[in-house]
This record gives C-alpha cells, sequence and structure tokens, in this order.
C-alpha cells in the first residue's frame, strides 16, 4: 500500500508536540480547510481547520503540559463501506502532566495517560475528515474521581498489542484481518438471552482466540477470555440494553493483522434495564463505537486475539440524562 500512513503518522506526533511558533503553520499542512472533526461529548462537532483547532488540538495542549502521543496501534487503508476513500485508525494515549482542566474536568496535576480511538480520512496528504473519541471517564479515574461504579472489569491502561507490532504494520494479511472480523460481527448480533452468548465466537471453529484480551472504556474495563468478556461486559450491557443493533458502520479497515471499525453511532438501542447506576429510562439511545482487533494466524484458522474499545460513554450518559464530568467534578477534594 502507499506509505501515506507514516507520512500522517508523523505529521500527527509532530503536529502535538509543536512549538506554539510553529503550530498553526504545521496544522495547515496536516489538516484539509474545510475538514469536519466529531469529537467525543462534549466537544462533539467541530468544522473547519479553525474550529479544529481553537475547540480541540488547543484545550488538549493547554491541559496536559508538554504533551506527547504514545501510539499503541496505526494502521491505513481503504475504507471497505460505501464511502470508500483512504484512511487511517489509532489507539493512542496523549501523555502530560494534567494541569489544567480539559472541557470542564478538573485537573489531577500529576501525569496522566488520555486514551484515545481515531479515525483519519487523507485527501491529498491532509486529513479532510476525523472521528474522535477521547476517554473522559478514565482521565478523572486517573485523577482520582472515578464518576462510575466499579461494577465490571478490570480498569487499567491500555497495553499495545502482545506482538509490538501495531504501529505501522508490514506484515500480514489486511484483507484476511478483516474478512475475520466481519464474520465475527455477523455472528455477534444474534445472542442467547439466557446466558449472553452467540454462535460462532468460541471453540475450534470459534472467531476468538481461546485467550482472547478485551480492553474497554472507563466503567467497563478489560478482561480476559470469552467467559471474562461475557461476566465483566456482555451480560451486563445486554440485561440493560436487550434491543441493541449495532455494525452501522461508515468505516472498516484492514491492514496487516489488524482491523478497525467505527460507527457514529454505531449501536442504536433502548434503556430497558439498569446499567453502571442509572436506572433503566425506557429511553432510545445511539452509541458511538470503535474496534480494533488484532488478529492470529499461526494456527488453522485465523483467530480475534486481541480487541480494543472506544465508547463514547459521556455522550451515552448525557442521553441517560447523567454529566459524567460534573459527577467527576463533584468528588473533588
Amino acid at each position: 500500500m502507499s506509505d501515506y500512513r507514516r507520512e500522517i503518522h508523523r505529521s500527527l506526533n509532530a503536529l502535538i508536540a509543536a512549538n506554539e511558533a510553529g503550530f498553526e503553520a504545521l496544522a495547515a499542512q496536516v489538516i484539509a480547510d474545510d475538514s469536519v472533526w466529531d469529537i467525543a461529548h462534549p466537544v462533539n462537532r467541530l468544522s473547519g481547520r479553525a474550529a479544529v483547532i481553537e475547540g480541540f488540538l488547543r484545550p488538549l495542549r493547554a491541559a496536559l503540559g508538554h504533551v506527547r502521543r504514545r501510539d499503541e496501534i496505526f494502521i491505513g487503508g481503504e475504507n471497505s463501506r460505501t464511502a470508500g476513500g483512504l484512511w487511517a485508525a489509532s489507539v493512542t494515549h496523549y501523555v502530560g502532566t494534567f494541569h489544567a482542566p480539559l472541557f470542564g474536568l478538573l485537573p489531577s496535576r500529576r501525569l496522566a495517560f488520555l486514551r484515545s480511538g481515531e479515525f483519519y480520512r487523507i485527501e491529498e496528504g491532509r486529513i479532510a475528515e476525523a472521528k474522535i473519541i477521547i476517554d473522559l471517564p478514565d482521565l478523572a479515574r486517573q485523577a482520582g474521581r472515578m464518576p462510575l461504579p466499579p461494577m465490571l472489569g478490570t480498569e487499567m491502561l491500555f497495553p499495545g498489542p502482545a506482538t509490538h507490532d501495531g504501529v505501522l504494520p508490514a506484515t500480514g494479511s489486511g484483507t484476511a484481518s478483516l474478512d475475520l472480523v466481519q464474520a465475527m460481527l455477523g455472528d455477534l448480533h444474534v445472542y442467547d438471552p439466557d446466558n449472553a452468548h452467540s454462535e460462532g465466537q468460541t471453540g475450534h471453529d470459534g472467531r476468538w482466540h481461546d485467550d482472547m484480551l478485551w480492553y474497554g472504556p472507563a466503567g467497563i474495563g478489560s478482561n480476559y477470555r470469552w467467559e471474562g468478556f461475557v461476566a465483566d461486559h456482555r451480560a451486563a450491557f445486554l440485561a440493560a440494553f436487550p434491543d441493541r443493533k449495532g455494525g452501522n458502520h461508515y468505516c472498516r479497515l484492514g491492514d496487516g493483522n489488524y482491523a478497525a471499525v467505527s460507527g457514529w453511532p454505531s449501536m442504536t438501542m433502548t434503556h430497558r434495564g439498569d446499567y453502571l447506576g442509572v436506572p433503566a429510562s425506557g429511553k432510545a439511545l445511539t452509541l458511538r463505537v470503535m474496534d480494533f482487533y488484532r488478529c492470529d494466524f499461526s494456527g488453522p484458522r485465523g483467530k480475534i486475539a486481541e480487541n480494543w474499545v472506544c465508547l463514547d460513554y459521556g455522550d451515552l450518559f448525557h442521553q441517560m440524562g447523567v454529566d459524567l464530568i460534573a459527577q467527576a467534578n463533584a468528588l473533588a477534594g
């Protein structure tokens, strides 16, 4: 494939770390004039490069002192969805000292790793469109002000891939990886309400590796193996949103042993059961989703070995009438 991935990877890392004197000139080289960025709640849509700079990049640079990107996955490829085009997708952390408020969240004045899932559409070498989910609830957790109850999996920093090859992968078949993920997604939407199991997921013919690792956002946390995924995330989610429908993706791409998919929103569902401390409301909800997968083709069948999941829970809870940033700030001493 064209190595536009390498150029946009280099540019994004340079942009976030640029000194103030060169920042806007570099932004003009990286971001198209009419670029549209959709960011997690409470930022939401920013139209035009000036709005992206003032509404997202400057606040991020001001809040996290000497901020740098720490990319764990950075892949690219052609979008298999009808929108088409060249895209790049990443799992990264913005690393710095959290010394000033960020989108209303009070600072910890300590080292912080702000996790972020990102999709970028590239035209003529510049970013024409972006979707970004920053995990502000997890940033609040790091500050000791977790706005959600400790009900589910292990809250932790997102690790990089076990194979340490997620940034600009040089081997593997992106087509095979995306085919595997799409086959899994096709089966996942049908489940047994008694045990939250879906056919085709586990076992000899299943899509998931027996030792799968699933890394989720603040409020869900991370878990190990299919039974951990069901116990720490899936059962509670399906009990709260039993009619959920997913897969409404604007982008699906594969690169090497990796694949990534995202919808804005991806899911529609009804809030029929209590979830993370919020009583059932009966409201119709939507959920913005990003999934990144590492596939393992070392055995006779390809298997999904790791899955990094970014969900815009700030937006989901806003729809349920809950302000997670206000709840986190209320815990400040």
